[in-house]
């Protein structure tokens, strides 16, 4: 499949979609990145490995962009804003969220907010959800979701670092289980 992905930082995610491909462990080929952040350190690596890359405020320009790519599904990579694809895109958007949906997720809940509350609540497992995303934050159907176990002495930071080695995990494997199974079948 033919993939953009869109970020809003770091580009950690990034950074893990890019070694799968080359290692031959998830499908796809990376067309296009974008975030609506200008100058984040995700868009200097997305040159850095030889992706077209650009800066786009809003969902208004970054479908301007993406017009110009040939694109099957958009990846959101710790892109933090709610994303509207273009009618032709709509159903092709997957999202990685830091918990177990549907706990600790809705408008409000993402990165470190998320972490925070789990910590707060004393849950004994997080972990994290790949799902497709549509309209409403995190109401999509869902593909791949990864459980953590959690200690008593666990902070926010040491939850996060967790999760996010499950994200690295779930997320190259649900774009492998959307190919292998096509799209259509997780909305039907």
């Amino acid at each position: 499949m033919k993939i953009a992905v869109l970020l809003s930082g770091t580009g950690r995610t990034l950074d893990n979609f890019h070694e799968n491909i080359k290692k031959g462990s998830m499908q796809g080929s990376i067309e296009v990145v974008v975030s609506n952040v200008p100058g984040v350190l995700g868009l200097k690596k997305a040159e850095k490995y030889g992706y077209p890359s650009f800066q786009a405020p809003d969902n208004k320009a970054i479908n301007r962009i993406l017009a110009d790519y040939d694109i099957e599904l958009v990846l959101l990579a710790g892109y933090l804003k709610l994303y509207k694809p273009p009618a032709h895109l709509e159903k092709r958007v997957l999202n990685v969220h830091p918990s177990l949906i549907p706990s600790f997720c809705g408008p409000g809940f993402y990165g470190m907010r998320v972490h925070r509350a789990v910590a707060e609540r004393g849950v004994k497992v997080s972990g994290c959800t790949v799902h497709f995303a549509d309209e409403i934050y995190d109401n999509g159907p869902i593909v791949v979701q990864k459980c953590v176990p959690l200690d008593d002495d666990d902070t926010p930071d040491s939850i996060a670092d967790k999760v996010f080695a499950a994200e690295c995990l779930a997320f190259p494997e649900a774009i492998n289980k959307v190919h292998d199974k096509g799209i259509d079948y997780f909305w039907e």
